[in-house]
């Protein structure tokens, strides 16, 4: 099964009197524990996309199936703890929550989850350890650099098991070398976690690390290049 299929989904944002079409007619599956990344000039319609596969907006039409479920037809309470049980999400400006330290913002999206303290204290120090943060657990984001506080997100992300991750330009506030890093660590994060992740970037770096790649232009996907098979993608 697919973790996200789209079909012939169309957004468009209506700005006072104007109407701007941002996505037409997208017909699109995302594989499972594939790295997919979201290619396209500025204003193609990638965050969008992103945006829908995430549930963070609706389509005006179509269909998009999410993790096996229907979401266009959940009201807004049920899609907000979908997301928070079933999607992860990593973004460009980390959104770490100042006041908590690395451990706490890692922790913060399983107690909305309701594990058990304990239970939650061995997934955080694990994924901590993950990242390479063992010792700046209790460090605030403001005590990190750029690059140790986008491993947090990553953590964090990562924290309830998602059967998808999304990330919105994730390197785009880092330098080349620590993005580089970034990459190389998302990527190992996939492959160990068996979980989609599915990017938007203009970053080289990560296009070349794609299994599958989608390109937009004008709100429409131009073409797909799919670069391993499913099986090597799984491995």
């Amino acid at each position: 099964m697919h973790p996200v299929t789209l079909k012939h989904a169309s957004k468009t944002y209506h700005l006072d009197a104007v109407d701007v079409p941002a996505l037409t007619d997208i017909n699109l599956d995302i594989r499972a524990n594939c790295f997919t990344v979201i290619s396209g000039a500025s204003g193609s319609g990638k965050t969008t996309l992103l945006n829908l596969i995430g549930c963070i907006d609706r389509a005006d039409q179509g269909e998009i199936t999410v993790a096996g479920e229907a979401v266009q037809e959940m009201p807004d309470d049920a899609l907000s703890d979908f997301r928070a049980r079933h999607l992860g999400f990593i973004f460009q400006n980390f959104n770490l929550l100042p006041v908590l330290t690395a451990y706490e913002n890692i922790e913060y999206p399983l107690i909305m989850t309701q594990l058990p303290a304990a239970q939650r204290r061995q997934r955080v120090l694990e994924l901590l350890d993950a990242v390479g943060l063992a010792d700046r657990a209790q460090n605030l984001p403001g005590q990190l650099s750029g690059g140790q506080r986008q491993r947090v997100a990553i953590a964090r992300a990562l924290a309830t098991e998602p059967k998808l991750v999304l990330a919105d330009e994730p390197t785009a506030n880092l330098d080349s070398r620590t993005g580089a890093a970034i990459i190389a660590l998302m990527r190992k994060m996939q492959r160990e976690h068996r979980t989609a992740f599915v990017f938007s970037s203009h970053d080289p770096q990560v296009q070349a690390e794609a299994d599958d790649a989608i390109f937009l232009r004008d709100g429409r996907i131009t073409h797909i290049e799919r670069r391993t098979g499913a099986m090597e993608a799984a491995l």
